[in-house]
């Protein structure tokens, strides 16, 4: 029987044990730069059989948060070269998430006179917070053809960045409403061009963006990650049984590493691990709390292939051992995640301690 703590190849990045550290941002850049206490945190969890990075903006304009990091610039693939390494020196596996907001973001955050962007000018509601205050969510700019493809283009230069500096890999962030989620859902894309409207043309950016990166850096390299029918940041998915079976076969053939579900339903991810060749990475759904050892056993009966935990990761940066070992558990303080999330798949959470 297989278990959490065996070895897991994800097409040439062997994992010692298949407990995965969740992306989580942690708004720990200066500007957009990684800090060396980000070297320190990522380094303390090198024992998770893969560490999936805070999203990482792809682009200036891809930046939702404040003190988010971006992989679009020489300076920040230096820093990021840090904390590479201080992960590999302890023997850690690292994916870099490349996350890209979309419409999810205020111009203040911006450089310049940019934006935020989106699949349709259809304004999220809430608000964002941008380092000083909440603010509500503007209309985004639409993405005509050329952006599209040049938005494309930014995620496959964004992981050739990646690779440079070290990474083992990248997970393209398509859940959570962010912009890859955006051309995914009906409510946020209204297209009418080839961009739009049927399941086949929702997911072509999706398509579009698995393809580019994993021509730009091996298919071996690269993971997506998907939320079927999550509502965050104000996504209305009417018809994900019909869309994500139709978008996993449509990239199956590329070949990925792994795909990476947070989990609405379980017949939903059993679907989807069957159209799939890639390894399933699972956050798996868990109402009222956080993945814990319980969820181990979805390795055991071969649901998944690895699970992803988030808030437990925080709290314990030597996480397998104490899985291993049956506990003792420091327990995550809830309290301190914005907007009140629990899974510990939060894109903003406030600062908690590593």
């Amino acid at each position: 029987m297989t278990t959490a703590f065996d070895p897991l190849d994800l097409a040439g990045t062997r994992l010692p044990n298949r407990v995965v550290m969740a992306p989580m941002t942690r708004s720990r850049a200066t500007g957009t730069t990684p800090t060396p206490a980000m070297a320190e945190y990522y380094a303390q969890r090198a024992s998770a059989g893969l560490i999936i990075t805070e999203g990482i903006q792809p682009s200036p304009v891809g930046q939702g948060y404040p003190d988010t990091p971006g992989l679009h610039s020489d300076r920040q693939v230096e820093a990021w070269r840090a904390v590479t390494d201080a992960v590999h020196a302890r023997g850690g596996r690292i994916f870099a998430q490349l996350m890209h907001t979309g419409r999810i973001g205020h111009p203040s955050l911006l450089p310049g006179d940019l934006h935020p962007v989106g699949a349709s000018p259809v304004r999220a509601a809430g608000q964002v917070f941008t380092g000083s205050s909440l603010l509500d969510h503007v209309t985004p700019v639409e993405l005509g053809a050329a952006d599209i493809r040049a938005t494309v283009a930014d995620y496959a230069a964004a992981a050739r960045n990646a690779v440079a500096a070290g990474f083992d890999g990248v997970e393209l962030h398509g859940a959570n409403g962010y912009l890859i989620h955006q051309f995914l859902a009906p409510n946020t894309n209204l297209r009418t061009d080839e961009w739009g409207g049927s399941v086949a043309g929702r997911t072509r950016f999706a398509v579009a963006v698995v393809e580019a990166v994993a021509d730009a850096v091996g298919a071996h390299r690269v993971g997506l990650r998907i939320s079927p029918a999550n509502t965050y940041n104000d996504i209305a998915e009417h018809d994900h049984r019909e869309l994500y079976p139709a978008l996993v076969d449509a990239i199956d053939p590329v070949g990925l590493a792994y795909l990476h579900v947070l989990e609405s339903d379980r017949q939903s991810t059993l679907d989807l691990r069957g159209r799939s060749r890639s390894a399933l990475i699972l956050n798996p759904l868990t109402p009222g709390g956080v993945t814990g050892p319980a969820d181990l056993d979805l390795v055991a009966d071969g649901t998944a292939d690895a699970i992803a935990f988030g808030a437990l990761f925080l709290a314990n940066p030597d996480l397998p051992a104490r899985l291993a070992a049956g506990g003792p558990f420091n327990e995550p303080d809830r309290a301190t995640f914005y907007g009140g999330d629990e899974r510990g798949y939060t894109d903003y959470p406030a600062l908690v301690a590593g």
